[in-house]
């Protein structure tokens, strides 16, 4: 019997998302081994009745463990031709994570993945599918995901669920104020245990993201006046990155702009990447997560860069759309939760406290607290 929950999901990422039309060509990538079956064949269904071409693109994560462990800079060159070459004949790409075991890249050498991350990601996703496809990601619902998340399979496929499947264009009209706010505003300032930073995000656009992108969705970003970051910064939200180490514990300090010392549970792992060019000690993105439905890490960023009552802070490239000049090969999204329960916190744009706790106090952005949005 298929479940109506994925036939939900499938519909919404193929029209809502994507919003595939007649004769356009998607890509279905799948990351997995096999549980992701039923969510590709709904997507090929629902991608078939609006009149598009599915094309299905699977990757087995231990296959690319041991591809990327001996991979040489004329091999991921090489690969780098041929998917981009198939990823300019597409118009939507929808992307989903599954898999087995969320590290399985952790084995690889830091250096190879930088290669990767270089020769690979940057064209064939970022200046590429990022900005010629209409384009959505998200995670399937695994056992490992589950344990990751440190819950039951069934609790968690529950909770997956409901995330995924909220209602985003009643989201997306609740974070009409907060764009405007965010682009009438010169200074902001957060305070926090272990944080105290200022920066200035005047006249760099403000986005949301409403479940067009990202599912889950829920944050509005823009990106700091590159040279304008000071202070310091404390994450109180593990972060699993591309090489599938897990960082914790991360603490930045700022000068101009640029992070002059980084702590974490591996100092010389997160400086290697902190090093990996000029622009990876800069930061590419500040944004404010509303997902009344993402309370807790989960040591995956599609979910953990939503949690309600927090912000993420991003060393590397910024966006296009959000542009403050920074480019890189990396694009880290760091959390920070405010909520009481996580140490609290405040926000304050242009001196006006607009968050304390992760609860927006002021009028006219009381419409994106938790209970506003189920």
């Amino acid at each position: 019997m298929k479940d109506p929950r994925i036939e939900q999901l499938a519909n919404n990422l193929v029209n809502y998302s994507c919003k595939v039309q007649n004769n356009e060509n998607v890509l279905i990538r799948v990351c997995g081994e096999g549980d992701e079956r039923a969510l590709v064949l709904a997507l090929i269904d629902n991608v078939y009745k609006v009149g598009g071409n599915p094309f299905v693109w699977n990757h087995d994560q231990q296959i690319q463990r041991e591809i990327l462990k001996s991979c040489k800079e004329d091999q991921i060159k090489t690969l780098c031709k041929i998917d981009l070459a198939m990823m300019k004949e597409m118009d939507c790409y929808i992307g989903i994570w599954g898999g087995l075991n969320s590290s399985e890249l952790s084995s690889v050498d830091v250096e190879k993945t930088k290669l990767y991350s270089t020769l690979y990601t940057n064209d064939v996703h970022m200046n590429e599918r990022i900005k010629n496809t209409k384009w959505v990601v998200l995670r399937y619902p695994t056992p490992s995901f589950a344990q990751q998340a440190s819950m039951s399979s069934d609790a968690f496929e529950d909770f997956y669920f409901k995330v995924c499947n909220l209602d985003y264009s009643k989201m997306s009209k609740a974070m009409d104020n907060l764009v405007t706010l965010m682009n009438k505003t010169d200074k902001v300032h957060i305070k926090g245990v272990g944080t105290d930073l200022r920066f200035s995000i005047k006249d760099i656009p403000a986005i949301k993201c409403a479940g067009e992108i990202n599912i889950p969705d829920g944050e509005v970003f823009t990106a700091p006046v590159k040279n304008s970051v000071s202070g310091k910064i404390t994450f109180n939200t593990p972060s699993m990155y591309s090489d599938g180490f897990t960082y914790e514990n991360i603490s930045f300090e700022f000068e101009n702009g640029k992070i002059v010392k980084a702590d974490c549970n591996d100092n010389d792992r997160i400086n290697q990447i902190l090093d990996s060019d000029e622009g990876a000690r800069y930061i590419g993105e500040f944004a404010i997560g509303v997902n009344p439905y993402i309370t807790t890490p989960m040591k995956d960023i599609l979910f953990d860069e939503k949690i309600k009552g927090s912000f993420h802070f991003t060393p590397g490239s910024c966006y296009d759309e959000a542009s403050n000049g920074n480019k890189s090969s990396v694009h880290w999204d760091l959390v920070t939760i405010q909520t009481d329960n996580y140490g609290g916190g405040e926000i304050y744009f242009d001196d006006v406290l607009i968050r304390k706790n992760g609860i927006f106090v002021i009028d006219e952005l009381l419409c994106l607290n938790p209970e506003n949005l189920v």
